[in-house]
């Protein structure tokens, strides 16, 4: 019988019958995998995204998080999923890039996924428990040197942006203190709430809420100007760190195979979420710099992945980045 359904459905292939179906499509609901945990910017993204595409569509996204090994798990399982469109996923610099230089993937980053859109980039902020005793960077720079022994830096897993940002932070800053993976960025949050590690490098969008609460310290924002939805954090330039900027960016792909009038629709749902005034100003809310239109296409978000593959894999290697 299965064998039966294999020949059917490559006699679809072969008859035209694909092409009829990416007509109809999507005719029940999508499932959108996030690689990482609740909480985290990309999950954050991920459920905006859902909405707006969603409602472009005229089907239901339900978004499903498979976390683990720095993305790799549930990257994997957008890679083996049937290419008809009913999944795809959102990923980042540290599932789509990151993770080839640190982890020996069963799959292709470039080869086995078929492109969508650019959605946005973000820079980090450089935050810290509420017990904290320093009260600027300069100050925490000199605390995290005097306590190297016993300072703690979360993140959101190897080999994600948090781990390699972190990593270069500490390097910036002089310091060598011991790193704290988690399985994402709501779960290193909450640990630093309850003040389990001390300090770490945070997307805006999953540390605002702790902020405005009073339950962490935000020192600096990791770019080279002041982000417009917390206007009073200084830049690192500003607050002593000068140089030292990061920022990461998401996308959207689906399975190797695809049909491309499946993916042009999915290219156009994406397209016309961004353009939304409503979808816009919430992720702006979270400091999102969405990409230009003309950045939006499956071609540009191909070719700046394989630039960012390029530029970073170099970096993340000398670095010496391992799992352990």
């Amino acid at each position: 019988m299965k064998k039966l359904m294999m020949a059917a459905a490559c006699a679809a292939w072969a008859t035209g019958a694909m092409p009829a179906m990416a007509a109809d499509y999507p005719s029940h609901p999508i499932t959108m995998v996030v690689p990482l945990g609740v909480g985290g910017s990309t999950d954050v993204i991920a459920r905006i995204m859902a909405q707006g595409m969603g409602d472009v569509l005229g089907q239901r996204i339900i978004v499903e998080n498979t976390t683990g090994a720095g993305g790799s798990i549930g990257e994997g399982r957008i890679s083996r999923s049937t290419p008809d469109g009913y999944t795809i996923g959102i990923g980042q610099w540290g599932t789509n890039v990151a993770v080839g230089a640190i982890y020996n993937l069963n799959y292709d980053l470039m080869k086995d996924f078929e492109p969508i859109g650019l959605i946005s980039t973000q820079p980090f902020l450089v935050v810290a428990r509420k017990t904290m005793p320093a009260n600027n960077l300069k100050e925490l720079i000199a605390w995290l040197k005097a306590n190297k022994d016993k300072a703690t830096e979360g993140n959101s897993g190897v080999g994600s942006p948090a781990h390699v940002a972190g990593l270069m932070f500490q390097k910036a800053a002089g310091v060598n203190i011991t790193m704290v993976p988690y399985r994402g960025a709501g779960d290193s949050t909450q640990a630093l709430v309850a003040g389990q590690i001390d300090v770490m490098l945070n997307t805006p969008a999953a540390s605002m809420g702790q902020l405005k609460a009073g339950g962490i310290k935000v020192y600096a924002v990791t770019s080279n100007k002041r982000i417009a939805s917390m206007p009073d954090v200084p830049t690192t330039d500003e607050a002593g760190l000068p140089t030292f900027h990061f920022s990461f960016w998401h996308a959207i792909w689906a399975p190797k195979g695809t049909p491309k009038e499946i993916v042009a629709k999915l290219n156009d749902a994406l397209v016309k979420t961004l353009a939304n005034p409503k979808i816009r100003e919430r992720m702006e809310q979270l400091t999102q710099d969405i990409f230009p239109v003309a950045e939006q296409t499956p071609e540009a978000l191909r070719k700046f992945q394989q630039e960012e593959i390029d530029k970073w894999w170099p970096v993340i290697k000398a670095a010496n980045i391992k799992v352990k």
